[in-house]
């Protein structure tokens, strides 16, 4: 991928527009097992963020609870001070240890979320702050409420939502404008088919998360694996191949540990699909 790839400006009908490369990295996979506790490698994981950014990755998203902490100060410690590059995090999300998860969206701690990723990542606004969940106890509007004020304060730039429905945006647009949208979506999995659908009419920036689906998309019957095969691509470039073709909004963030794999990602930029391989993964919603 370079900086010629295919580009999204979000919030583009804005006084404020930030326009990106589409294929963006994911940076969660660069802390411990479970996301938990710092990489087996710091150096590795150094590396890779910084690889992906001359690979022409200019959307890193990361968030307070990969590590917990660990992925906001490992992106600083890479590429400070971002020239060029949209660093955007996540709070709302709280962590219990490995693969362990709670939203908390009580107002006090969604600023405590905002002022600490301002100071891990070294900045005096984050250009992208996505409320990680909404934490079904403490009611939508407070949450969304105290999100605006961030952003009337200055401490944020754009908001965006993640893991949500189309009625979830239509509340929070009552409050601020919602830029982007995060929840998982991959060739094989369409659950988020009607918040993409959504994405598309209004102009959001649709930020699929697992975007390269499970292993058994590579196994050797599966129609991915037999088009990567016929194109002379690999399954996981295939996969993000037709998400960037699926829709113009569409921003993959695929994450890795891995400068090879990195570099194998950000090439299924350049892969083409045709009509026949569309078609046959398009049939895959209704296998």
């Amino acid at each position: 991928m370079t900086s010629s790839g295919p580009k999204f400006t979000l919030a583009a009908q804005s006084t404020d527009p930030l326009t990106v490369n589409r294929l963006g990295f994911g940076a969660m996979r660069i802390t411990g097992a479970g996301i938990w506790g710092p990489p087996a490698d710091h150096d590795t994981a150094i590396a890779v963020l910084r690889r992906a950014v001359e690979l022409g990755v200019d959307l890193i998203d990361t968030a307070d609870a990969y590590g917990p902490d660990v992925s906001e100060d490992l992106i600083r410690e890479a590429l400070f001070p971002y020239d060029g590059i949209l660093i955007a995090t996540k709070g709302g999300l709280t962590r219990q240890g490995p693969d362990a998860w709670e939203p908390v969206g009580r107002p006090a701690y969604l600023r405590q979320c905002v002022q600490m990723s301002l100071r891990r990542l070294g900045v005096e606004r984050i250009d992208l702050w996505q409320l990680h969940r909404i934490d079904p106890h403490v009611p939508a509007d407070e949450q969304f409420g105290v999100i605006a004020e961030f952003q009337r304060e200055g401490l944020i730039r754009h908001i965006g939502l993640s893991e949500v429905s189309v009625a979830d945006v239509e509340s929070a647009r009552k409050h601020f404008d919602v830029v982007t949208v995060q929840n998982m979506y991959n060739v094989a999995d369409r659950s988020a088919e009607e918040l993409l659908n959504y994405s598309d009419r209004e102009g959001i920036g649709f930020i699929p998360w697992f975007p390269l689906g499970g292993r058994h998309l590579a196994s050797p019957e599966s129609a991915v694996r037999q088009i990567a095969d016929r194109i002379g691509a690999t399954p996981g470039q295939v996969a993000l191949a037709w998400l960037l073709q699926r829709s113009p909004v569409m921003l993959p963030i695929p994450g890795t540990g891995s400068i090879a794999h990195l570099e194998e990602n950000c090439a299924s930029s350049s892969v083409q699909l045709d009509a026949q391989a569309i078609g046959a993964l398009d049939a895959l919603a209704s296998a």
